[in-house]
């Protein structure tokens, strides 16, 4: 069901793409369109720091959930080798998803139109307009809504099993440890970590649209934390397989590195860039700063506090633990090691 669902939806976003540009190059499209030129990919042609970091945010929020894949390596078939293939795969059908829809979509639309539009949905706005059929933009509107439930899911499934991972290392309540024993799946984490999304999209919807897109905003601030912190860590973890080979340096030491380094930098700027009001969606000022700043920061510190408080009350066999190195073993038999 998924793998037809998925093929479908892109399918159907890559057809909206194709008759976009062949509607813009053959010059029968609506008024106020362009043609795609090679400016539109320059980061030096973005007016400003703040606006590159703002995109930059942006970006780290949507691509969030390729890596649900990992998540999941236990109760996938050759777990040693599928999901982090499939991983990467996800990296590269996204990119040029989202590039390809991208682009098509401002070039039939045209900047002048899309900018001016309040609707959030860009597709839906276009739609009709690509296909010349009520019923063909209909199609596409249900493919965008598939994928979205695909997007609940790719919430759910990593907070639930990273949930599992935390409290059989003893760092969590062993509750969100239990395993459904018909499906071998996290049991109570799925439901928490559910409840907790739909309660915190549902809340900040009621509240205000601008309070919701401040908290994506403060969102893609903890993402970028942490995918920097996991650079960072996969380097350390690593450490002595990095000279072995010019393989391993690049893949498992460089490459994380400078990604942790480039999302480090993005957090820092976006945490100045966000102290400003003028820079949120509402507008309004929290403790002086801008909501997003407040909402992704005050959840890290939150972190902090429940870590102390983990802490205080014992647990040995997490805090107890040394610092772990990479089994030579297991890298020898992955492909990037036994090359």
């Amino acid at each position: 069901t998924q793998v037809g669902l998925l093929a479908a939806e892109l399918i159907t976003l890559g057809v909206f793409a194709a008759v976009a540009l062949i509607r813009v190059y053959a010059g029968d499209a609506p008024a106020g369109s362009v043609k795609p030129a090679l400016e539109w990919f320059n980061p030096g042609g973005i007016g400003s720091a703040t606006a590159l970091t703002t995109g930059v945010l942006l970006a780290v929020f949507i691509y969030w959930g390729w890596d649900t894949t990992v998540t999941v390596n236990e109760e996938t078939e050759d777990s040693a080798e599928t999901p982090g293939r499939a991983a990467i795969v996800s990296v590269f059908v996204l990119v040029f998803t989202y590039v390809i829809v991208t682009v098509a979509a401002i070039a039939f639309g045209g900047p002048d139109r899309l900018a001016n539009d309040d609707s959030g949905d860009v597709l839906g706005l276009l739609a009709n307009d690509v296909f010349g059929s009520a019923l063909l933009g209909k199609i596409l509107i249900i493919a965008v809504l598939s994928s979205a439930a695909a997007s609940c899911q790719t919430t759910i499934l990593p907070t639930a099993r990273t949930a599992l991972s935390m409290a059989r290392a003893k760092a969590l309540p062993a509750k969100l440890g239990e395993v459904n024993p018909q499906y071998m799946t996290p049991a109570f984490a799925t439901w928490v970590m559910g409840a907790v999304s739909v309660a915190w999209y549902v809340g900040l919807t009621l509240v205000s649209e601008n309070m919701l897109f401040d908290a994506i905003a403060a969102l893609g601030l903890m993402i970028a934390f942490y995918y920097g912190i996991t650079g960072y860590a996969c380097a350390v973890y690593y450490r002595r397989e990095l000279l072995k080979s010019a393989r391993n340096f690049f893949f498992i030491g460089v490459a994380p590195v400078l990604g942790a380094l480039m999302l480090t930098a993005v957090f820092i700027k976006s945490c100045f860039d966000l102290s400003d009001p003028a820079n949120s969606s509402s507008g309004t000022s929290w403790l002086g700063v801008g909501p997003p700043l407040v909402i992704g920061l005050g959840f890290l510190l939150m972190g902090v506090v429940l870590m102390i408080v983990w802490r205080i009350g014992g647990h040995p066999e997490f805090f107890g633990r040394r610092p772990e190195v990479a089994d030579p073993a297991l890298v020898a038999r992955s492909p990037a090691g036994g090359s």
